[in-house]
Protein backbone atom coordinates (compact mmCIF):
# COMPACT_ATOMS: atom_id res chain seq x y z
CA UNK A 1 0.00 0.00 0.00
CA UNK A 2 2.04 2.47 -1.16
CA UNK A 3 1.61 6.02 -2.70
CA UNK A 4 3.88 7.51 -5.49
CA UNK A 5 5.71 11.11 -4.92
CA UNK A 6 7.33 12.83 -7.31
CA UNK A 7 11.30 14.17 -6.18
CA UNK A 8 11.85 17.04 -8.34
CA UNK A 9 15.10 18.46 -8.16
CA UNK A 10 15.08 22.32 -7.52
CA UNK A 11 18.24 25.35 -8.34
CA UNK A 12 17.84 27.83 -5.55
CA UNK A 13 17.63 30.58 -7.07
CA UNK A 14 14.76 33.08 -7.54
CA UNK A 15 11.50 32.23 -9.84
CA UNK A 16 12.59 28.12 -9.78
CA UNK A 17 9.34 27.03 -7.58
CA UNK A 18 7.48 29.52 -9.22
CA UNK A 19 8.09 28.41 -12.79
CA UNK A 20 7.25 24.77 -11.28
CA UNK A 21 4.04 25.19 -9.41
CA UNK A 22 2.80 27.49 -12.29
CA UNK A 23 3.54 24.48 -14.85
CA UNK A 24 1.74 22.11 -13.01
CA UNK A 25 -1.20 24.71 -12.36
CA UNK A 26 -1.65 25.06 -16.16
CA UNK A 27 -2.05 21.72 -16.86
CA UNK A 28 -4.11 21.21 -13.76
CA UNK A 29 -1.97 19.09 -12.01
CA UNK A 30 -3.72 19.56 -7.56
CA UNK A 31 -1.01 19.35 -5.17
CA UNK A 32 -2.38 17.16 -2.53
CA UNK A 33 0.95 17.76 -0.26
CA UNK A 34 4.27 18.90 -0.44
CA UNK A 35 7.71 19.43 1.59
CA UNK A 36 11.00 20.72 0.39
CA UNK A 37 14.35 20.76 1.49
CA UNK A 38 16.94 22.93 0.38
CA UNK A 39 20.86 23.78 0.55
CA UNK A 40 22.06 26.75 0.16
CA UNK A 41 22.17 25.72 -4.21
CA UNK A 42 19.85 23.14 -4.69
CA UNK A 43 16.22 21.81 -2.95
CA UNK A 44 14.31 18.79 -3.31
CA UNK A 45 10.53 19.27 -3.97
CA UNK A 46 8.65 16.65 -2.87
CA UNK A 47 5.08 16.30 -3.97
CA UNK A 48 1.66 13.70 -4.03
CA UNK A 49 -0.23 15.24 -6.94
CA UNK A 50 -3.80 14.51 -8.46
CA UNK A 51 -1.91 13.34 -11.77
CA UNK A 52 1.59 11.54 -10.93
CA UNK A 53 2.30 10.06 -14.59
CA UNK A 54 1.11 13.38 -16.13
CA UNK A 55 3.61 15.45 -13.77
CA UNK A 56 6.04 13.58 -14.35
CA UNK A 57 5.94 13.60 -18.09
CA UNK A 58 5.11 17.82 -18.26
CA UNK A 59 7.83 18.30 -15.61
CA UNK A 60 10.43 16.16 -17.87
CA UNK A 61 9.52 17.97 -21.08
CA UNK A 62 10.16 21.40 -18.68
CA UNK A 63 13.32 19.80 -18.26
CA UNK A 64 13.20 19.20 -14.46
CA UNK A 65 15.23 16.47 -12.89
CA UNK A 66 12.11 14.40 -11.35
CA UNK A 67 12.34 10.82 -9.94
CA UNK A 68 9.47 8.77 -8.17
CA UNK A 69 9.76 7.22 -4.66
CA UNK A 70 7.03 5.23 -3.67
CA UNK A 71 5.93 6.32 0.05
CA UNK A 72 3.15 5.68 2.65
CA UNK A 73 0.32 7.60 3.45
CA UNK A 74 -0.66 7.23 7.17
CA UNK A 75 -4.23 8.69 8.15
CA UNK A 76 -4.00 9.74 11.99
CA UNK A 77 -6.25 10.86 14.16
CA UNK A 78 -6.15 14.93 14.39
CA UNK A 79 -5.33 14.76 18.21
CA UNK A 80 -2.67 15.44 20.46
CA UNK A 81 -0.01 12.19 20.72
CA UNK A 82 -1.53 10.57 17.18
CA UNK A 83 2.44 11.67 15.44
CA UNK A 84 4.00 10.13 18.71
CA UNK A 85 1.63 6.79 18.34
CA UNK A 86 3.13 6.32 14.40
CA UNK A 87 6.64 6.95 15.31
CA UNK A 88 6.69 4.79 18.52
CA UNK A 89 5.79 1.66 15.99
CA UNK A 90 8.76 2.18 13.81
CA UNK A 91 10.62 2.95 17.17
CA UNK A 92 9.51 -0.27 18.81
CA UNK A 93 10.14 -2.66 15.21
CA UNK A 94 12.86 -0.93 14.83
CA UNK A 95 12.08 0.76 11.19
CA UNK A 96 14.15 3.74 9.72
CA UNK A 97 12.35 6.29 8.78
CA UNK A 98 14.54 8.52 5.83
CA UNK A 99 12.18 11.25 6.38
CA UNK A 100 8.61 12.36 6.63
CA UNK A 101 6.15 15.26 5.96
CA UNK A 102 2.41 16.02 7.04
CA UNK A 103 -0.89 17.21 5.33
CA UNK A 104 -4.63 17.48 5.96
CA UNK A 105 -7.39 16.23 4.09
CA UNK A 106 -10.70 17.73 3.90
CA UNK A 107 -11.96 16.56 7.29
CA UNK A 108 -11.22 17.96 10.37
CA UNK A 109 -10.86 14.75 12.30
CA UNK A 110 -7.78 13.66 10.51
CA UNK A 111 -4.32 14.35 9.52
CA UNK A 112 -2.53 12.53 7.23
CA UNK A 113 1.63 11.63 7.02
CA UNK A 114 3.75 10.27 4.23
CA UNK A 115 6.50 8.36 5.54
CA UNK A 116 9.78 7.00 3.94
CA UNK A 117 10.36 3.82 4.53
CA UNK A 118 12.72 1.06 3.22
CA UNK A 119 9.49 -1.68 3.30
CA UNK A 120 6.10 -0.07 3.05
CA UNK A 121 3.70 -3.02 3.22
CA UNK A 122 5.80 -3.87 6.43
CA UNK A 123 5.02 -0.43 7.87
CA UNK A 124 1.42 -0.87 7.69
CA UNK A 125 0.70 -4.13 8.80
CA UNK A 126 2.62 -2.68 11.84
CA UNK A 127 0.52 0.59 12.30
CA UNK A 128 -2.87 -1.29 11.34
CA UNK A 129 -1.96 -3.74 13.99
CA UNK A 130 -2.30 -0.55 16.18
CA UNK A 131 -5.57 0.49 14.82
CA UNK A 132 -3.39 3.11 12.81
CA UNK A 133 -4.81 3.04 8.88
CA UNK A 134 -2.57 3.70 5.97
CA UNK A 135 -4.14 5.45 2.63
CA UNK A 136 -3.96 4.06 -1.33
CA UNK A 137 -2.78 6.45 -4.03
CA UNK A 138 -6.21 6.95 -4.79
CA UNK A 139 -7.43 7.70 -1.47
CA UNK A 140 -4.49 10.43 -1.35
CA UNK A 141 -5.94 11.79 -4.52
CA UNK A 142 -9.58 12.07 -3.29
CA UNK A 143 -8.63 14.18 -0.28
Amino acid sequence: MSIRQISVFVENKKGSLVEITETLARENIDLRAMSIADTQDFGILRLIVSDTDKAVDILRKEKCIVSVNDVIGVRMQNKPGALATVVKVLDDNNINMEYMYAFNGSTPHHSYLVLRVDDNERVAELLLEKGIKCITEAQANEL
